[in-house]
């Protein structure tokens, strides 16, 4: 078992603030992440890109807004975006917004396949 802590201190403000989850040699994963944090009064950036993406709400509230509509994202609740899915994260609240991430493309996928075999 090898596992990892959150370091608050290392959270670089990409996206809300976040830790990413890779590199780490040990994890051969199909996917790539970030444990994020919104702090109140702010949001993420508004994007989207080619990948899959879900989020977890791990802790407080916040909207989240995705093709002109906006809806709550509470602990416990999960999202899934579609490739090219325009997203952001908006905390309107007093509290730090936390959640996990974790997105993949065909290519991340392939190449989780690829290392799996090799070390097989």
């Amino acid at each position: 078992m090898e596992m990892r802590s959150l370091d608050r201190s290392g959270l670089r403000p990409e996206n809300g603030f976040s830790q990413p989850l890779l590199p780490w040699p040990a994890l051969n994963a199909p996917f790539e992440g970030a444990w994020c944090v919104v702090q109140p009064g702010s949001s993420t950036t508004k994007h989207a890109h080619p990948d899959y993406e879900i989020f977890i709400a791990l802790s407080g509230e916040a909207v989240l807004e995705s093709r002109g509509e906006r809806v709550p994202f509470r602990e416990g609740d999960i999202v899934h975006f579609p490739p090219n899915t325009d997203h952001q994260v908006f905390n309107e609240g007093t509290e730090d917004f936390q959640m996990y991430t974790a997105w993949w493309t065909p290519d991340t996928v392939e190449g989780f396949l690829v290392r799996h075999h090799e070390g097989a």
